[in-house]
């Protein structure tokens, strides 16, 4: 079980690596390369505001013909492309061609060797005059499904095979061809366009670099981002094609869905609020209308946790709950729980003392309606949570992560610990549990047939039945349930238009006639947050509340909104 741990320890290594990495060797058709600015340690930010590293964004730039490397660099200038590389820690490559011209098999199997090198998901393509005819003719048709966003000025349109398929790319095109080219990518965005809303196509007059890219930006970009984690984990790496199509989910811009974000640095001290000493930090992302306006005790929080020494806005920007809460209208705060160089850890008691001041600020701020949910090692904090303070959360839950056997030092709860106390208040204390996991995940892996005991997910689960009074189940049947090794009531399968058209399976654990227990499979899915499951988790939680008074858990089988 140690090899677990260790495994999960190298987890932000990796991240860290793939965030500040550069390929070791650019090839030869690279004219430039330019990033952004803003900086990043091992541990967290250097920098509080500003956006994470995470789905950063990389931008290939095919030019209309060979540039040098001053020519390049003026063509990033006219793009104005430095703002946006600063603002979300991006990169930027302008490519020449091959050959003197522009030939479609050398240059894709040059896309196809830088793309490997980059190892970016949320890949950005920008096509101008002939760079914008391969991009249309070539790259298009060919890695559409691995590239975020395309963007093309004055190029001639593809003439797509007869009965071509795509999984379809966001695109903004520009120029005098536009009428043209616009049709062709309609037509890639055809099969999945009306189950994906990101899949847009917007047509412009525009043809000036910068007039191009801010219009680009604005209408496509910044919109959307695509990773791939199916069959493996999205930072252990993987080369053109290798997993299928790259899932295609929305880039949070929280000013776009009406949210206000505050940075928050507060002094770790009683005694000391200034800033002089060890400091807290954490993240509000407030709906506009409830930060003035609504009624007292009337606001949902959900407390989100990000993973082991990840940037603490992971959650924020890769959970898929901002989304949430813009359509549901509830208050978000993502809490650096664990410390970095830069600021204090928090652990159980912080997370606790962060909520009493948010509720002592915010009057709105419902004190009833308190959960938490997290990512890997978050999701074992907000696992812990649950337990050891449950007299604070109605609901908890995560993506990635549960209890892990053993007796350890450091910041992660372990199953015996949580264990011990959950017997004490056996029959006492409810408190629901959301358990999201990937089928495939390697870092923290979920039950087989082989590897069921013991298993950190079945640990945890056992700990939530053990608390809220339920039979505690922990013998698994994979021949007669082979998903979840146990009968789950509400079974229900969700295909989803993501990647290869992702699963999640999903099923409840009852109390009497409440159901306490969710569990989501996210299948043939590796280590991370899958988007479309923050909606699940949060129709789960918003059924709970606990009273004020007595503490106890109140199920409200009728609630369909934050305010209900």
């Amino acid at each position: 079980m140690k090899k677990v741990l260790y495994l999960l320890l190298l987890v932000p290594l990796l991240m860290a690596t793939m965030a500040t990495a550069q390929p070791a060797a650019l090839p030869d058709q690279v004219a430039c390369m330019r990033r952004g600015t803003i900086n990043v340690s091992f541990g967290g930010p250097t920098r509080a505001e500003g956006r994470s590293y995470n789905n950063a964004p990389t931008f290939f730039v095919y030019p209309d013909s060979r540039l040098d490397a001053a020519g390049a660099e003026a063509l990033l200038d006219a793009m104005a492309i430095q703002p946006v590389l600063d603002e979300n820690f991006g990169t930027a490559f302008v490519i020449n061609p091959v050959g003197t011209t522009y030939d479609a098999a050398k240059d894709f199997d040059a896309f196809v060797e830088l793309f490997n090198r980059a190892r970016s998901g949320n890949l950005k393509v920008i096509g101008f005059g002939n760079g914008a005819t391969f991009v249309n003719q070539v790259l298009a048709l060919k890695a559409a499904d691995h590239i975020a966003g395309i963007a093309t000025v004055g190029g001639k349109p593809a003439k797509l095979p007869k009965g071509f398929s795509s999984y379809g790319v966001p695109a903004y095109v520009a120029g005098r061809t536009a009428g043209q080219v616009v049709k062709e990518y309609q037509s890639l965005n055809a099969a999945q366009a009306p189950f994906e809303p990101l899949l847009q196509v917007v047509v412009s007059i525009a043809s000036e670099p910068g007039a191009v890219f801010a219009e680009a930006w604005d209408q496509v970009f910044s919109r959307n981002f695509r990773f791939n984690n199916y069959k493996h984990t999205h930072y252990e790496g993987a080369i053109f094609g290798q997993y299928g199509p790259y899932e295609l989910e929305p880039y949070l811009e929280w000013e776009r869905l009406g949210i206000r974000r505050n940075v928050v640095e507060y002094g770790s001290s009683y005694r000391n609020r200034s800033l002089e000493g060890p400091k807290y930090l954490w993240y509000e992302y407030w709906p506009e209308e409830l930060m003035e306006g609504a009624p007292e005790h009337s606001v949902p929080v959900v407390v989100l946790l990000h993973g082991n020494t990840n940037d603490p806005r992971t959650q924020a920007e890769t959970s898929g709950f901002l989304q949430v809460a813009a359509e549901d209208r509830f208050f978000v705060v993502e809490m650096e729980w664990q410390g970095t160089p830069n600021y204090q850890a928090m652990g159980h008691d912080g997370i606790e003392s962060v909520l009493g001041i948010l509720l002592a600020q915010y009057p709105q701020l419902d004190p009833s309606r308190i959960y938490a949910h997290g990512l890997s090692a978050g999701s074992m904090t907000a696992t812990a949570l649950g337990i050891k303070k449950s007299h604070v959360f109605a609901a908890v839950g995560g993506n990635s992560g549960a209890l892990f056997t053993g007796r350890w030092i450091g910041p992660f709860p372990t199953f015996e610990t949580i264990w011990a106390e959950a017997t004490q208040k056996r029959g006492a204390v409810e408190t629901a549990y959301c358990s999201v996991f990937g089928t495939m995940d390697t870092t923290v892996p979920y039950m087989t047939p082989e590897n069921w005991e013991g298993n950190s997910y079945l640990n945890a689960w056992n700990a939530y039945e053990q608390m809220n009074g339920m039979e505690v189940v922990n013998q698994m049947d994979f021949t007669a349930w082979p998903i979840f090794g146990q009968p789950l009531r509400d079974r229900e399968t969700i295909r989803t238009h993501k990647g290869e058209g992702i699963v999640m399976e999903t099923g409840q654990l009852y109390k009497g006639d409440v159901p306490l227990i969710k569990i989501i499979a996210v299948v043939d899915y590796g280590h991370w947050n899958f988007m479309p499951a923050a909606r699940l988790a949060w129709d789960f939680f918003k059924h709970y509340s606990r009273d004020p008074e007595t503490k106890r858990l109140v199920y409200h089988p009728d609630a369909v909104g934050a305010g209900d």
